[in-house]
């Protein structure tokens, strides 16, 4: 039974803490879609989301508004687009026009994003591939919801390094593009090594071949009311600290638990999984590297703070992982520097580095997210970034990611505002030296020696 010290605990973690469920995520297969016709390919994709998705955001308000939980977003995430457009695109214009039927359809029923403009490459890239990768400037350009993620390495596959250095020009391209709203394209487009199938966050979600039909998946939230937690036990050992963030973990976790479980009933749609990943956000009081403070760092990025991290996330996975009957995604600790006002703060004070934050992502949840970088950095630096994140997430067979946004125009020490829950960035400095003989080499670098379990 549920009692009345529960129910104010959780109350009072909404109202002062900032607990929120950050997003339901409807996974929506299109593979049922795939035709050789461009034009019947768009209408069916399109009648599709508008036909599974027509309750969703209705849905959410009304959990929200019956349980009392915020429910920041409503989103979907579709079956990778380079797999569904295969048969129909015969140029990234092609597929361009189905990003844009993505766009209409989100806006249709409602959803904050759409995540699922999408391929996966570790191994190699069809022409499909290709060209949905070589379409994501215009198309992130000419739409309003879209996100896109490529996966361009895996533990068992290695990394496709033709991937890694065309990402770099069409990170770049993104950029230019976009450049008039500070270069925001870039901060719908993700690159992924061991890309997860059910994650409900964007930019990266896509609806993975081996889903249903249709999914719930449910992204939960809670570094205020985990800071809030350690305040209680500040300067106590390391085995109060651990069993502190564990059972804040375990509480922040039912809530999510209990929002999918409700939004699958009533949307008649499985339940999926729940990610209980600690997402910041620009608000005071919402911030991962305060957690990391409040453990004992003077700033995130101080000596330390790669070991603060790892203990974090470990215990944040064991409390909530006996909280739901399902726990995937990514899970953990995301480190987005724009949007935590606490990572912000290091960088202006010289405490938080690129090359530092390049360590954190080993034991992070994700990887670089949501960095700001100077305008006129080339592609085989931004080449040469992704390639390092990529090695991380293969070798220690975990999920990494990089968003990075070379905003056009700009250069270290500026702030670029994005707006929302994209937050705003200083621009970080980045290193200069060339890695251009390294990246144009052909093929792809080989899986690690631990990859052959078979």
């Amino acid at each position: 039974m549920i009692n009345i010290f529960e129910v104010n605990e959780t109350n009072k973690m909404i109202t002062q803490e900032n607990l929120d469920v950050r997003t339901i995520t409807l996974g929506i297969s299109l593979l049922s879609c795939i035709t050789d016709d461009l034009d019947q390919l768009n209408e069916n994709i399109y009648r599709k989301i508008t036909t599974v998705a027509k309750d969703l955001v209705l849905t959410g308000q009304e959990i929200e508004k019956e349980y009392g939980i915020p429910i920041v977003n409503k989103r979907i995430s579709v079956t990778p687009i380079a797999l569904v457009g295969g048969s129909a695109c015969k140029s990234s214009e092609d597929f361009v026009t189905i990003a844009k039927t993505l766009d209409r359809a989100a806006k249709e029923v409602g959803v904050n994003f759409l995540g699922g403009y999408s391929a996966l490459v570790s191994k190699g890239m069809t022409k499909a591939d290709e060209y949905l990768i070589r379409s994501i400037p215009q198309a992130l350009a000419e739409t309003d919801f879209v996100c896109s993620s490529v996966n361009v390495g895996s533990t068992k596959c290695g990394i496709d390094m033709d991937a890694v250095r065309l990402l770099g020009d069409v990170i770049l391209q993104t950029a230019e593009l976009t450049k008039e709203q500070d270069s925001l394209g870039c901060a719908k487009l993700v690159v992924f090594c061991n890309a997860p199938d059910d994650n409900p966050f964007m930019a990266g979600a896509f609806h993975g071949v081996t889903e249903a039909d249709a999914i719930i998946n449910v992204g939960v939230s809670g570094p205020g009311v985990v800071k809030h937690a350690l305040a209680d036990v500040r300067g106590k050992d390391f085995e109060t600290l651990c069993e502190t963030i564990k059972k804040t973990a375990f509480k922040v976790t039912r809530v999510g638990q209990l929002v999918a479980q409700e939004a699958s009933r009533r949307l008649g749609v499985p339940f999926g999984i729940v990610d209980l990943s600690l997402a910041p956000t620009p608000a005071i009081g919402d911030s991962v590297a305060d957690i990391l403070c409040e453990i004992g760092l003077e700033y995130a990025g101080a000596p330390g703070t790669t070991a603060a991290l790892a203990l974090l996330n470990d215990q944040v996975k064991k409390g909530g992982v006996m909280a739901s009957s399902y726990v995937g995604g990514l899970s953990g600790a995301f480190i987005p520097v724009s949007e935590d006002q606490g990572m912000i703060d290091a960088v202006r004070a010289g405490a938080l580095t690129l090359e530092k934050l390049e360590a954190m992502t080993c034991v992070c949840s994700v990887g670089l997210d949501m960095i700001a970088i100077p305008g006129d950095t080339k592609a085989t630096t931004i080449s040469g970034i992704i390639a390092d994140e990529m090695a991380i997430g293969m070798v220690n067979q975990k999920t990494t990611a990089v968003r990075v946004i070379p905003v056009i125009g700009k250069g270290v020490g500026e702030t670029v505002e994005f707006g929302g829950l994209l937050g705003y960035a200083p621009i970080m400095p980045v290193n200069r030296y060339s890695c251009d003989a390294f990246v144009n080499r052909r093929g792809r670098i080989p899986a690690p020696i631990h990859s052959f379990k078979n």
